[in-house]
C-alpha cells in the first residue's frame, strides 16, 4: 500500500508541476493570501467570484487554483490577526489572544516564524492524511448503495447545520432552506416545473454560482460596508531575522504544535466542524494542560502554535470526505464540490479511479502552494498589511463590479444578475437577524443528491423506510444522527435547565 500511495504521489507532482497547473497553484494561493488579508472579502465570496473564471479552465486546474484560495486565505488571515489584532476569519479569532500581545511585547516576529511553521506542520499532517485515509475510506464507500449513500448525507446535513456558529435550530432552518432552494426547477425524473411561480428562467433551477455570490459576496459586503475602521500598519514593517524563532520557542511551541495538528485532522473527519472549531477546541485543550494557564491571553508562544496548526491541518483534512466520499465538510467544500460537477466530475468513491490526475494532482498541489505560501510570504507581509489601509469604499464597489461581471459571464443572462441581487439582499437580512447563510449552500448542494437517492431507496424498497435500519452501514449513520440531534438537545437542556442563583440587589453609588 505504502509503495502504492508513492507511486500515486509520484504522478500527482508530475501533474502539479504542468506549467498551467503550476501557474493555476500559484495564482491560486496569492489570491487567497491577499482574500485572508482584506476584511470583509471571505474565502466564499473569492471562490463565488472566480467559479465563473474557471468555467473555459481544465478542470485540473480549476481545482488546483480554488484549493488554492482556500487554504492560502488561512496564511493572510494569521498575518492580521498576529500583526494588527484583526482577525478577518473566523478560525484566527483565537490566534488574536496571544499573537497581539507577542506583537505589543515586539515579538510579533517570531509569533508569525512560528505561525508559518506550524501552519507548514499541520498541512503536511493534513496532506498525509489524505493520502493514506482517503483511499481507505473509498474502498469502504464503494460498499454503499442508495440507502447507506442517503443515511450519509443525512448525517454531513445534520452535522453541517448543527455544529455551525450560533444557534443549531437556526442552522437547521438555514439547511432546510438549501433544500428546499435546491427543488426550484424542472423536476430529474417527470419534468414537471416546482416553485418557479411561473417564471421561464427559473426552470432550470437557481443557478449555484448566483446563490453563492449572493449570500457570501453581495450580502457579505453589505454587511461590512461602513463597519471597516482605518489601520496603522506600522507594525508590519518586519525583517526576516525577526521571524526567526529561538530555540526555547521551539522547544515551548513544539507539542502544541504536534497536538493541535493531531486535533484538526480528527476534526476534519467530522463534517461540519471546519478549522474554526478545531482552532477553538486546540486553544482549550493547550491552555487545560498548561502548568502556567494565566500565561494565555498575554503572549503565550503555544497559544498561536497550537490554533494555527490545528486550522490548516482541519483546512487539508476537509478535502477527504469531500473527494472520497462526495460530502463536502462545510460551506467552502460544498462551493469546490459544485465546482467539480460544473466540471462534469462526480465526487465520490469513483473519483480517485475515473480522474486520478485530478486527485493525486490535487494532494501534490497541496504540498507545492504551501511551500510558495511559506517562500512567499516573508516578503510579502509588509504589502499585504498596507494593502488595509485603502479605504473600504474603494474595494466594495470594484468586488461588486466583479461580482456581477462573473455571475453575468456564467449564462450571459441579466437575470441571473438581479437574481444574485435579490439573493444578497435576503442573505443580508438573515445575517442580522443572526441566521448564518453556509448551511444554505451545503443544504443546497447535497439537496438534489439527497433526494435521488432516497428516490433509488423508495423504489428498491417498495416505498418501505425499514430499510435504512435494516443495512447495518445505513443503520450506523443513522444512530449517529440521533445522538448528533440528542447531543444538541441535552447541551440546550444543560444551558438552559439549570437554576441560576437569585442575582443580588443592585447598588447604585450616588
Amino acid at each position: 500500500m505504502f509503495a502504492t500511495a508513492i507511486a500515486d504521489l509520484s504522478h500527482g507532482f508530475g501533474v502539479a508541476f504542468q506549467p498551467h497547473n503550476f501557474l493555476a497553484c500559484l495564482a491560486g494561493v496569492l489570491m487567497g493570501n491577499l482574500v485572508g488579508v482584506l476584511p470583509g472579502m471571505g474565502v466564499m465570496a473569492a471562490i463565488s467570484i472566480l467559479l465563473p473564471v474557471t468555467f473555459s479552465m481544465p478542470p485540473v486546474a480549476a481545482i488546483l487554483m480554488l484549493a488554492g484560495i482556500y487554504y492560502g486565505a488561512q496564511y493572510g488571515g494569521a498575518i492580521c490577526s498576529i500583526l494588527l489584532n484583526l482577525p478577518c476569519h473566523p478560525p484566527h479569532a483565537v490566534t488574536c489572544l496571544d499573537g497581539y500581545p507577542l506583537t505589543q511585547q515586539g515579538r510579533g516576529g517570531t509569533a508569525l516564524g512560528i505561525t508559518m511553521l506550524a501552519s507548514f506542520v499541520g498541512a503536511s499532517f493534513g496532506i498525509t492524511e489524505m493520502i493514506f485515509f482517503a483511499p481507505v475510506l473509498v474502498s469502504v464507500a464503494l460498499k454503499f448503495g442508495p440507502p447507506e449513500i442517503c443515511s450519509l448525507m443525512l448525517l454531513g446535513l445534520l452535522a453541517g447545520s448543527t455544529l455551525t456558529r450560533g444557534s443549531p435550530l437556526k442552522g437547521v432552518a438555514m439547511t432546510t432552506l438549501g433544500l428546499t432552494l435546491g427543488l426550484v426547477g424542472s423536476d430529474a425524473l417527470n419534468g414537471t416545473e416546482r416553485f418557479t411561480f411561473g417564471l421561464l428562467n427559473l426552470a432550470d433551477g437557481i443557478d449555484v454560482v448566483a446563490l453563492a455570490l449572493g449570500l457570501f459576496g453581495v450580502a457579505e459586503f453589505l454587511k461590512s460596508v461602513n463597519k471597516i475602521v482605518p489601520l496603522h500598519a506600522s507594525r508590519a514593517k518586519l525583517r526576516l531575522r525577526d521571524m526567526r524563532p529561538s530555540r526555547a520557542d521551539l522547544k515551548a511551541a513544539s507539542l502544541p504544535m504536534l497536538r493541535g495538528t493531531i486535533i484538526g485532522s480528527l476534526c476534519a473527519l467530522i463534517p461540519g466542524t471546519g478549522p474554526t472549531i478545531a482552532s477553538f477546541i486546540s486553544y482549550a485543550t493547550e491552555k487545560k494542560l498548561s502548568k502556567t494557564p494565566e500565561r494565555f491571553g498575554r503572549g503565550a508562544i503555544e497559544g498561536v502554535a497550537a490554533p494555527e496548526a490545528s486550522t490548516h491541518s482541519a483546512v487539508q483534512g476537509d478535502f477527504i470526505p469531500t473527494m472520497s466520499l462526495g460530502i463536502p465538510g462545510d460551506a467552502v467544500m460544498a462551493l469546490l464540490l459544485a465546482a467539480l460537477t460544473i466540471q462534469g466530475i462526480s465526487p465520490g468513491p469513483q473519483l480517485i479511479s475515473d480522474h486520478p490526475d485530478i486527485f493525486w494532482g490535487l494532494i501534490a498541489s497541496f504540498w507545492v502552494g504551501n511551500i510558495l505560501l511559506v517562500v512567499l510570504n516573508v516578503p510579502l507581509i509588509g504589502l499585504w498589511v498596507n494593502l488595509l489601509t485603502v479605504p473600504y469604499k474603494y474595494l466594495y464597489p470594484s468586488a461588486l463590479f466583479f461580482v456581477c461581471v462573473g455571475v453575468y459571464s456564467t449564462n450571459n443572462d441579466l437575470f441571473q444578475v438581479g437574481e444574485t441581487l435579490a439573493i444578497g439582499i435576503a442573505g443580508y437580512v438573515l445575517l442580522t437577524l443572526g441566521f448564518h447563510p453556509a448551511p444554505i449552500l451545503l443544504g443546497f448542494v447535497l439537496g438534489p443528491r439527497f433526494e435521488e437517492n432516497l428516490r433509488r431507496t423508495m423504489l428498491i424498497s417498495r416505498g418501505d423506510f425499514a430499510v435504512f435500519v435494516e443495512r447495518p452501514i445505513s443503520a450506523v449513520f443513522l444512530a449517529l444522527c440521533v445522538i448528533l440531534i440528542g447531543t444538541q438537545i441535552y447541551l440546550k437542556w444543560r444551558k438552559h435547565g439549570v437554576e441560576e442563583p437569585p442575582a443580588p440587589a443592585p447598588i447604585f453609588e450616588s
